[in-house]
């Protein structure tokens, strides 16, 4: 599991082109300031989890899903890439296919890369954000850890269908940054989320990465009776 920093300034776009030559650093600091953290396992009302936000939620499952996910992730989280590249096909096949489950995936970005990276997966279009997601947890060592990561990551939208104008385009959407930050920086206000990845199953706090053997154990009573 991943702690939160506070989020720099808009990148420039020096930033953005030499990021590569720039260390990325993860560690687990706990973010100044921030509210006692929500123990494992607490809850919170769903008509506060589920308020509109600076940037819509985009679900996948049926909304009259008996449980509701929303996992709060960072694109440069190596749990949460373990998550999605390994729990979560399981997840989609057994119960969001199936309509026992309404998945939400907010954005909560621990570095300006990851940052840039859920920028661009809504920059893609609300019908492909979630792929472009997919895409970037799937391909994350080849992109996030490189010596030039924002070469790396162009490079991989490139092959998704962003090119290259778009992809500068994006990354310099001032509003979209701002949003991005904000989804970040209301989790942490009103739910105490300091770490990444964090889920809310039905209002449940779960902090750290699920394995289908634990998603199991925490879905099926929630679908007894």
């Amino acid at each position: 599991m991943t702690t939160v920093t506070k989020a720099p300034a808009f990148p420039s776009r020096r930033f953005l082109f030499q990021l590569a030559r720039a260390a990325l650093v993860f560690a687990s600091v706990a973010a100044t300031g921030a509210a006692p953290a929500l123990a494992q396992g607490a809850a919170v009302p769903p008509d506060q989890l589920m308020a509109p936000g600076a940037l819509p939620d985009l679900a996948l499952g049926s909304a009259d899903a008996p449980i509701t996910i929303v996992e709060y992730a960072s694109m440069t989280c190596s749990h949460c890439a373990a998550f999605h590249t390994t729990t979560f096909p399981v997840l989609k096949s057994k119960y969001i296919d199936t309509g026992k489950v309404r998945f939400i995936l907010r954005e909560f970005p621990l570095d300006p890369l990851a940052t840039a990276g859920f920028m661009l997966a809504r920059c893609a279009g609300d019908d492909k954000r979630n792929a472009i997601v997919d895409l970037l947890f799937a391909q994350q060592k080849n992109w996030a850890f490189t010596e030039k990561p924002v070469e790396a990551l162009a490079g991989l939208l490139k092959q998704a269908g962003v090119g290259q104008e778009a992809f500068e385009a994006c990354l310099k959407n001032q509003e979209l940054y701002n949003n991005v930050n904000k989804v970040r920086d209301n989790a942490s206000a009103k739910f105490n989320v300091t770490a990444t990845p964090t889920f809310f199953i039905n209002g449940k706090k779960e902090s750290g990465e699920i394995s289908p053997e634990t998603l199991d154990k925490l879905l099926e009573p929630l679908l007894k009776g």
